[in-house]
């Protein structure tokens, strides 16, 4: 299916070409079909001679119904820029460029209507004065067709002509995150509250939940879909798409307002954007009029040098890099189009921010630029990116300088940065106090504003650290004990010469050894300890092992005491530690043996 907006000045046959084309009348007020002049959207859709289908959204040629028009333009891909060719080009023809060029249109046809009223002559002069104008549109070199829907001519030609612009198209995104303008609501008696609009990217099916965005967000059910009249199970981009939804009242459903897949969209009131036509930013007024999508709302806008702006929003938006604004102010007819480089920006907060930011806003795509704002957040959530329209599904490859840690997309030069600040807290911290246990994990987050404990152990680990017991130190030995090295140094003489005598409580508070320093001295693995006090070298458990694999299995305590040359005091603890490790198996309270 394929979605076709019309275009142009008022009067110029747009509804009753529409209506030749598919046999639908578009106009659905009798208002309009009294005045024959079209105020609001209309829609109709038909099948061409590829057998494609194609629906039709036709707007208000009038100025006082620019809104209107602009609700219509704005979700369509494609447009049909229709000029009578008795009237020629027009003032709202003129208008109604500006709009398709702010749109980024670049795919539509040019007809001439009523060509049954002028002479050739005055047709070709026409086409050239339109070609003029359409020259820095998208349009600059779509088909034109010249019919009359009076007679008929040409409107063969025409659906040919509409076939191959829609085939030539490029193909709308199959899997991507649902969002469909609302432009209708309205409700059907025993079936409750109906929206349409026109679906541009990702699939609805009945029985899905959605978040219809407004004011606020409420969440609904799809209950039914029809596309061009007829019940559907999915709706796909790009299609007419009218849904009939549990969860709303009609009458707080309104045109502007988003249906969305629940949970992939951030609403912002924030934007950075790039002008795309129309004056200098400098130029227009701070209070102005924006259009995205179906919505119309007021903004302010502030100049950040004559090409780049940032608009802020008199209401929340589900927005996207790369989305197109239409910018008015009805006083003057002014129009300006600008591209959506940023949903997110940064705040200004010091002198000078605004032009850096002006700066680094030229350097960014229309498809934003990944490398540049994760180095700018320094960790960022895969799936906030993914809501900022920043990142595809599937996840793209991570581009230079950015690395992925699980759902988190980081920026190495913030990495570096955070090890570097980290390593030397911790030094400082160990050369202050040598037996501290180091610096806790969640000191580490708060000292570097880590979004998320998982990623301390990465600084961590780039830092060159360690983690023992919950806290961050440095590699072992790699610093001293302070004030009890001597002593430790002292005791692991002794205990090189006599592995498994273990010094008694009176000799380590001789030395100085109190618990605050054999426990340091276990966590740079200078000693072990084990229970009732039992202080020896990490190297006795394996020593010990060689001893007892040599002797007649199973084998006593007693046994064991001797063979090892110490007390009952020491070899006890040191075989319940051995038995822990699995080195050992207690088989009654007299008897063990080695596992093999």
């Amino acid at each position: 299916m394929f979605v076709l907006a019309t275009a142009g000045h008022v009067d110029h046959g747009k509804s009753t070409l529409v209506r030749a084309l598919t046999g639908i009348e578009p106009d659905r007020w009798a208002e309009e079909r009294r005045r024959g002049l079209t105020i609001d959207l209309g829609f109709a859709w038909t099948t061409l001679p590829s057998g494609a289908d194609v629906a039709f959204v036709d707007v208000p040629g009038h100025e006082r119904f620019l809104p209107n028009t602009l609700a219509g333009l704005g979700p369509a891909p494609t447009v049909m820029f229709v000029v009578a060719a008795d009237d020629g080009w027009q003032a709202q023809s003129s208008e109604h460029r500006d709009v398709v060029t702010a749109l980024g249109v670049d795919h539509g046809l040019i007809v001439l209507a009523k060509s049954d009223r002028v002479a050739a002559g005055r047709l070709d002069e026409v086409a050239t004065t339109v070609r003029a104008e359409l020259a820095h549109t998208g349009l600059a070199d779509a088909p034109m067709v010249a019919v009359s829907a009076t007679t008929g001519t040409g409107l063969d030609t025409l659906r040919a002509t509409i076939d191959d612009v829609l085939r030539s198209a490029p193909p709308p995104p199959d899997g991507g995150r649902v969002r469909l303008w609302v432009d209708r609501a309205f409700s059907v008696t025993g079936a409750g509250t109906v929206v349409t609009g026109t679906l541009t990217s990702g699939r609805i099916t009945v029985g899905d939940t959605l978040d219809l965005l407004g004011e606020d967000a409420r969440t609904v059910t799809v209950r039914g879909l029809q596309s061009e009249g007829r019940a559907i199970a999915t709706a796909g981009p790009v299609s007419r798409v009218a849904a009939n939804l549990r969860g709303v009242a009609a009458d707080d459903v309104w045109r502007g307002m988003a249906l969305v897949s629940r949970d992939t969209w951030r609403t912002t009131t924030l934007i950075d954007l790039r002008r795309v036509s129309g004056p200098s930013f400098d130029e227009i007024p701070a209070r102005i009029v924006a259009h995205l999508g179906t919505a119309s709302l007021h903004v302010r806008l502030r100049p950040l040098g004559d090409e780049h702006a940032r608009l802020t929003l008199d209401r929340a938006l589900p927005l996207t890099v790369g989305d197109r604004i239409v910018l008015r102010d009805p006083g003057s007819r002014l129009i300006a189009g600008g591209l959506v480089l940023d949903t997110e920006p940064p705040e200004f907060r010091r002198r000078g921010d605004a032009s850096r930011r002006a700066t680094a806003l030229h350097t960014m795509t229309s498809s934003g630029d990944l490398a540049a704002e994760v180095n700018r957040r320094g960790a960022v959530p895969e799936e906030h990116l993914r809501h900022l329209g920043l990142l595809d599904v599937p996840a793209a490859d991570p581009p230079h300088g950015v690395r992925v840690v699980g759902r988190w997309w980081l920026a190495e030069s913030s990495c570096t940065a955070w090890a570097a600040e980290l390593r030397s807290a911790v030094t400082d911290l160990l050369r202050d106090d040598p037996l501290t246990a180091g610096l806790s994990h969640g000191a580490a987050r708060d000292l570097l504003g880590l979004p998320d404990d998982a990623l301390v152990a990465v600084v961590a680990a780039d830092a060159g650290l360690e983690s023992v017991g919950g806290h961050l130190t440095l590699p072992v030995r790699d610093y001293g004990l302070g004030p009890a090295e001597d002593a430790v140094v002292a005791l692991e003489r002794r205990l090189a010469q006599r592995p498994f005598h273990a010094p008694e409580a009176d000799d380590l508070s001789a030395l100085g050894l109190g618990p605050r320093e054999l426990a340091a001295a276990e966590r740079t693995r200078r000693l072990l300890r084990l229970r009732d006090g039992v202080v020896l070298l990490p190297s006795a458990p394996a020593q010990a092992m060689r001893t007892l694999v040599g002797l007649e299995q199973p084998f006593t305590t007693s046994t064991a005491r001797q063979a090892l040359g110490t007390t009952r005091r020491v070899v006890i603890p040191l075989l319940e530690h051995l038995d822990a490790r699995g080195w050992t198996r207690r088989l009654d309270a007299g008897h063990r043996e080695v596992v093999r």
